[in-house]
């Protein structure tokens, strides 16, 4: 684009999670009077559930070596911490070929390049923009444990763990008591650990995105209650993104409305395999176990991590429509794996909850500019990561809307890809 900032410009942000808050942000600092436009009020759809970590570590995918031959079994077994809706099945079909596809490890050690570039950065992404906003407290880098209750789980994630290490990943491998050590609440089942001491979480992931959101009214900026439903388009590309309740006119369009990017997408000429893989977590109130930062079972599959209104224990991978009905039993269901993990734990007054991640078949987020249109950016697509790179997607977001060249090499990202 021509103009080398955004003085005397106009940008409007479609979804107001955590990615298009921070987009947002970014954006002001670029100098660009930015609407943010959302059906709900920022952070309130996918972002509310987060399980809280900014995952240093979390460059592994999903798509490991070996899972396409796993992967139908792993559907039909109640313990497994996949689901599917299997109504959806016959839309979802291709998204899971391509899926299937990057199965294979010369796929998986690109995959966990791309991730890692974005990981790496995730901390000088944030920071700015909670030191503008007053919010460094709301993050704390105090490490996360992933415990191992057998050998053979330890085994299994041999591969996962050395692609981390591979990638600079910092990690302390324990025992079973020194994890104890460290968190005297896990129970005598654990018998391995390995500590990363570079992860941190959010002490509230739906108020950090509050936060940061009153910090971009309060520098300005517009914040619409309002459905994204189409596009006017000129020779420019979008003139004005049409709601239910009007149209707001802009000189730039950033589309971060998470798996609900894929129909406005669509209107502008571009189809991603974007859909949901809906994540079911719990919220307990007073759980009277609290470890002290963020711990992951290797065969449990659950995340749990400490936060100011309680503990949050995230778990599952539904694939299914975004707005089909929840299936709040599957939450319910890591209230017994927790239990085997910290024996302490109440669970008197949980809150299951379902939000719907936005996962591409590659497990690589989208950033870069519409190949249709050059007045529309696009930032969507995060799955497990959109907590830790919102900042560093925001920060890419503003320098492209700029017209300066991105200040790490986004090719892997890129819209066209598909």
């Amino acid at each position: 684009m021509s103009k080398t900032n955004g003085k005397g410009r106009r940008a409007t942000v479609i979804g107001a999670g955590i990615v298009g808050v921070c987009s947002a942000l970014y954006l002001q600092r670029e100098g660009f009077a930015v609407t943010l436009i959302d059906r709900r009020g920022p952070g309130e759809e996918a972002s509310t559930g987060n399980g809280g970590c900014f995952g240093y570590a979390s460059c592994v995918p999903l798509s490991m070596p070996g899972l396409a031959l796993k992967a139908p079994l792993m559907l039909l077994d109640p313990d497994a911490p996949f689901k599917l809706r299997w109504r959806d099945a016959p839309r979802l079909t291709p998204w899971f070929l391509r899926f299937l596809g990057n199965c294979n490890k010369p796929s998986v050690e690109d995959i966990a390049d791309a991730r890692f570039a974005l990981l790496s950065r995730m901390y000088d992404g944030f920071e700015p923009l909670l030191a503008q906003a007053g919010a460094e407290d709301m993050v704390k880098r105090d490490g996360m444990l992933y415990v191992f209750e057998t050998e053979k789980a330890l085994a299994q994630s041999a591969y996962g763990l050395n692609l981390r290490r591979r990638r600079g990943v910092k990690m302390e491998e324990l025992s079973g008591d020194q994890a104890r050590e460290m968190e005297p609440a896990l129970g005598p089942s654990v018998k391995n650990a390995f500590f990363f001491p570079q992860v941190g979480r959010t002490v509230n992931p739906l108020r950090l995105a509050q936060v940061l959101a009153r910090h971009f009214t309060d520098q300005g900026g517009t914040l619409l209650r309002r459905q994204a439903t189409d596009f006017e388009i000129g020779a420019e590309g979008a003139r004005q993104v049409l709601t239910g309740s009007g149209s707001v006119e802009c000189d730039l369009v950033v589309i971060a409305a998470g798996v609900w990017s894929r129909p406005l997408a669509q209107k502008l000429g571009s189809n991603f395999p974007l859909v949901a893989e809906r994540g079911y977590n719990v919220m307990l109130p007073d759980p009277r176990v609290t470890p002290s930062r963020c711990v992951i079972s290797g065969e449990r599959y659950v995340g749990i991590t400490p936060m100011e209104h309680g503990l949050r224990v995230a778990g599952l991978a539904e694939f299914a429509a975004a707005d089909a009905p929840p299936v709040y039993a599957r939450a319910e269901r890591l209230l017994g794996l927790l239990a085997g993990l910290f024996p302490g734990v109440n669970t008197a007054g949980f809150e299951p909850w379902m939000g719907p991640r936005p996962s591409l078949p590659d497990s690589r987020p989208v950033i870069g500019r519409s190949p249709k249109h050059g007045n529309v950016l696009f930032a969507f697509g995060h799955d497990h990561i959109g907590l830790s790179t919102a900042g560093i997607t925001g920060q890419l977001i503003g320098e492209l809307a700029a017209g300066r060249p991105p200040s790490m090499d986004i090719e892997a990202y890129r819209p066209d890809r598909f």
